[in-house]
């Protein structure tokens, strides 16, 4: 169990030595972080504040909707390095929509034989849809933006999941114009559904 607020570690399984070597009172977020491999370090920086962003654009109803999912790797007390995957939950969020605690489950991978290429999704629960391994460290650019500032704020909206009546208020604008942005964010992204612009926006940061 994880604290983004305090950025503490709340809960910590007694494994964690059977798997690592690491004594469990020894193991906070600095020595989680040393011993992460350094060629995967900065990738796993990444994915996190993509991860960050991710829920920052999600209704406050469907954080604890969405787990997260990547692997990288992390050196055992004996200097061997194991092939983890990390999946996260939030399982407590306040009412402004703020992740207060995650449940971080680790599992060791190595023996599965996969490849150690790091790649991040998030998969929905509950009937949302889920974005499996569509950010990799190949794809970690920020392309130029093709929108308008209005574009960009009703962009922002449909991203959060708010319907195009939700847009007109939230924006003050009618019906009928958040309809000509949308069919023109879409044309410009060069998406035909709203969950493609989703996955877009996020994978070319532009919200």
């Amino acid at each position: 169990m994880f604290s983004p607020l305090t950025k503490e570690i709340l809960f910590l399984n007694d494994d964690i030595e059977k798997i690592l070597g690491y004594k469990k009172e020894e193991m906070d977020v600095d020595k989680i972080l040393s011993v992460i491999h350094p060629d995967d370090l900065p990738v796993f920086v990444d994915f996190e504040s993509k991860v960050v962003d991710f829920k920052k654009n999600l209704p406050v109803d469907k954080l604890m909707k969405y787990k997260t999912r990547y692997q990288y790797r992390m050196k055992r007390a004996d200097g061997k390095y194991l092939n983890i995957l990390q999946q996260s939950i939030s399982v407590q969020v306040d009412e402004n929509g703020g992740v207060r605690t995650n449940l971080i489950m680790h599992t060791d991978i190595t023996d599965l034989g996969v490849s150690n290429e790091m790649k991040l999704s998030f998969i929905g629960l509950d009937g949302e849809p889920s974005f499996v391994n569509f950010y990799t460290p190949k794809m970690m650019r920020i392309s130029e933006n093709p929108f308008s500032r209005r574009e960009m704020e009703i962009l922002k909206c449909i991203v959060a999941g708010n319907t195009s009546e939700t847009i007109a208020n939230i924006l003050s604008r009618s019906i009928h114009t958040v309809h000509v942005h949308r069919k023109n964010i879409l044309k410009k992204a060069n998406c035909k559904t709203v969950n493609e612009l989703i996955v877009k926006s996020i994978k070319e940061g532009w919200v």
